[in-house]
């Protein structure tokens, strides 16, 4: 895998994320379809879970991935794509696939007053199915220095291998929820599965209805804005746009 600079906006972005006091959640936003065939928007909030495949593992879920030998990958790849998580039975699921991955995701970063917009494009990993999912995430990753000597050390680095770490690095109980009811449907609906039902705790990595409804969610950006309000006297506003190949980041400084 060749060697990839970084995109110019990663390091403030990063720096904003993964500073103490911030705000880790975002709005993510996908299109729907009516009955009638009309595109509209559905947006909600998520979780941020890192930029894939970098992970910053609780000591629990550590412990877990050792003790139930599934071990974790080297540490050998990093990018400016952002993971999330989510349930395969969420309709942002099916929305993603309907309208060719179309995303975009909205921080509000209230401490530092600042507002970021990423576009692109949203790739599930975790099902049986993925192979074109991983073809595109995989070209998005930028081997680290020293990477191919690690993983001799450390043994391969596998998708598999990485969405049990995402899986484990969640607590029992937020496991548990992709063992309830399938989202969405009317309580007085029965779910159809004894298994599925609220408040469930899942120690079991490999648990077999939890896995099968657990998804990595990853965003390839294709276009990056930020709006910096932290000078009322001189709002900024830039705008960095991939070339082609998903590099060469074309930016550009905008009115706000």
């Amino acid at each position: 895998m060749p060697p990839r600079a970084l995109a110019p906006w990663l390091t403030p972005l990063k720096t904003h994320l993964t500073s103490p006091s911030a705000t880790t959640s975002f709005t993510l936003t996908t299109i729907a379809h009516t009955t009638h065939g009309h595109a509209v928007p559905r947006a909600r909030t998520v979780e941020f879970r890192g930029f894939f495949p970098t992970l910053s593992l609780h000591p629990s879920g550590i412990k877990s991935l050792k003790e139930q030998n599934i071990g974790l990958n080297p540490d050998i790849y990093e990018s400016e794509m952002i993971a999330v998580t989510t349930d395969v039975r969420m309709e942002k699921v099916g929305e993603l696939g309907s309208s060719g991955g179309v995303v975009e995701g909205m921080f509000w970063l209230a401490e530092v007053g600042e507002q970021w917009r990423v576009k692109g494009k949203g790739f599930v990993l975790g099902g049986k199915e993925g192979e074109e999912e991983r073809e595109v995430v995989g070209r998005g990753l930028r081997l680290k220095e020293g990477g191919k000597e690690k993983e001799k050390e450390e043994g391969e680095w596998t998708w598999e291998r990485q969405v049990d770490m995402y899986f484990a690095n969640h607590s029992p109980a937020m496991r548990g929820t992709f063992k309830n009811p399938p989202p969405g449907t009317p309580r007085s609906q029965d779910p159809g599965n004894p298994q599925l039902k609220l408040g469930q705790k899942v120690e079991d990595l490999r648990d077999e209805v939890a896995r099968a409804n657990f998804r990595v969610l990853v965003i390839r950006p294709e276009e990056v804005e930020r709006l910096d309000l932290q000078d009322p006297e001189n709002v900024t506003r830039t705008r960095w746009t991939a070339g082609r190949d998903g590099e060469d980041w074309e930016e550009a400084e905008l009115w706000p």
